[in-house]
């Protein structure tokens, strides 16, 4: 109706925003590259992982670059930090808020959290332009950023029809754990988007927190994929080349490890609008030498790490 507002249910309930919200505060660790890409500039931000000038990504800083920068939240959420800020919406897609700090934080204003239908985590990337779009009154921006990266995967399709079809996996090694990236993870994803499909051994897997699998070191065969895509951001190199199992993977015999280097890494795990593209110019090619069907290929990337057989 004209006049009512934006209405809006999402996991924990339902936002009424009356007017376009014009101090945004994102506490979803990957949220505010959607925000920035609609155009809006946040007002806060919150950090996740490494030392990004404002905890700004190269993907997304551009797009910050004016004399008014978002004030760097701290990864613990802190209710008064929040509240001095005077926020009309809180952005909580991708934040792990409970309902209970939901509950708190909402007296402040609304918060926005992930579709009903979704995980904490589990947001495709054009649901969460879609969302923010609807939320952010910029429904025409967010159709045209969806498009356009619908297009730049298609590009990318057309310019390797070998890899449709083919199974991939997105791996990692974190704290001694090795394990797998789900096909509902942003990593997997970003394989699925460029035609691979994923092993029907994930689906047999016990996930943690719905968006990743951890392995035995006794059994790696969920990774025996035609490629196998290890995402390192934290520098675990070490321990990848050291897993005793993996010189049995076939995609360790045939040559068919990427390994990412930390920044890729790092756009692949926002999965966001912005940083995708990123990670797509910085893998392609190494995908594709690694999905040419021939063993004597060599990927630099697996070469330069010692991954390579």
């Amino acid at each position: 109706m004209a006049g009512s507002g934006t209405r809006i249910r999402h996991a924990y309930g339902e936002i009424l925003l009356p007017a376009p919200p014009r101090r945004v505060v994102s506490l979803g660790f990957t949220a505010h590259d959607t925000v920035l890409a609609l155009g809006v500039m946040p007002v806060a931000l919150r950090h996740w992982f490494g030392d990004q000038p404002g905890g700004l990504w190269p993907w997304a800083r551009p797009l910050a670059s004016g004399p008014q920068q978002p004030i760097l939240l701290p990864r613990e959420i802190s209710v008064e930090a929040v509240a001095v800020l005077e926020p009309d919406l809180i952005i909580g897609i991708g934040s792990g808020i409970s309902p209970e700090q939901y509950a708190v934080l909402s007296r402040i204003a609304p918060v926005l959290m992930h579709s009903a239908d979704r995980p904490p985590f589990g947001m495709a990337w054009h649901d969460v332009v879609q969302s923010l779009g609807q939320a952010l009154e910029r429904q025409s921006q967010a159709e045209k950023l969806i498009a356009g990266l619908r297009e730049t995967f298609a590009a990318a399709r057309a310019r390797h029809p070998e890899w449709a079809g083919r199974s991939a996996v997105a791996a990692y090694n974190h704290g001694g754990e090795s394990g797998v990236f789900m096909p509902e993870d942003t990593r997997s994803r970003f394989l699925s988007e460029l035609g691979f499909v994923a092993p029907a051994a994930l689906g047999r897997l016990s996930r943690t927190q719905g968006f990743f699998a951890p392995l035995s070191p006794e059994d790696l065969s969920p990774l025996d994929a035609d490629l196998l895509l290890w995402v390192s951001s934290l520098g675990q190199v070490p321990e990848i080349v050291s897993l005793p199992l993996r010189r049995f993977l076939r995609a360790h015999v045939e040559g068919r490890e990427v390994l990412t280097s930390p920044l890729a890494a790092a756009a692949l795990s926002f999965g966001s609008v912005l940083s995708l593209p990123f990670a797509l110019e910085a893998l392609e090619a190494e995908i594709a030498l690694a999905s040419d069907g021939s063993a004597a290929t060599q990927v630099p990337s697996a070469v330069k790490a010692g991954l390579a057989p």
